[in-house]
């Protein structure tokens, strides 16, 4: 069984549930992916199959990728293409459609993304620090404040909070219920926020 999908986050919206009570859900446009490649313990080492989101023209693909949809008897290219793993990749075909259907009301599922991108951001906004006195006199309204000893350990302990570049990463966010699922319009709806911007690209996983 194969218990993913590829999708792509719409935006967040609410809905009510049958006691009156206002849900936060994020809809997810989820599929419909069809089947690229099927691996398996023979040939790769291991049993999986490759699935291709948000058909585009071939010819819009890299080289390399081209290269590898036509191998496997791919007309159309996409916009994503992911594995995930199963226990026997041969009830697959290549080309099958992979709708959202899959998943019910009550599943909980983890969803991983790219994270919305900071740039370079300081100690407060990326680590959540105290601010310093904002009062007249004061030279440390933002700054991180000492960042080690000088005679013992006489360096930077790996892993120090410091500025940097923040968001722009991959994230996971685990156990989020199914509210709503509606596989005509490709549409499933969890409770609660997903990583990364609206269209931006998804892997839905089933949990247990």
């Amino acid at each position: 069984m194969l218990n993913g999908i590829i999708g792509k986050k719409l935006g967040m919206t609410r809905i009510f549930d049958e006691e009156g009570r206002s849900v936060a859900v994020t809809v997810i446009e989820a599929g419909p992916c069809y089947v690229v490649q099927k691996k398996t313990e023979a040939t790769d080492g291991y049993e999986a199959v490759q699935l291709g989101f948000a058909r585009k023209p071939l010819t819009k693909c890299n080289k390399p990728t081209q290269g590898h949809l036509e191998k496997h008897g791919s007309k159309s290219g996409f916009a994503l293409i992911r594995e995930f793993r199963v226990e026997n990749a041969g009830d697959w075909e290549s080309g099958q459609e992979i709708s959202v259907a899959q998943f019910a009301i009550g599943d909980r599922l983890s969803v991983t993304g790219i994270s919305k991108g900071r740039g370079f951001a300081g100690t407060v906004k990326r680590w959540g620090f105290r601010i310093g006195p904002m009062s007249h006199g004061s030279m440390s309204h933002r700054a991180p404040g000492s960042i080690g000893a000088s005679a013992f350990p006489s360096r930077v302990i790996k892993g120090k909070k410091m500025p940097g570049r923040m968001g722009n990463a991959r994230v996971t966010v685990k156990n989020l219920e199914v509210i709503d699922v509606r596989p005509e319009d490709h549409l499933l709806m969890v409770k609660g926020a997903v990583p990364g911007p609206k269209n931006g690209f998804l892997l839905i996983k089933k949990m247990g």
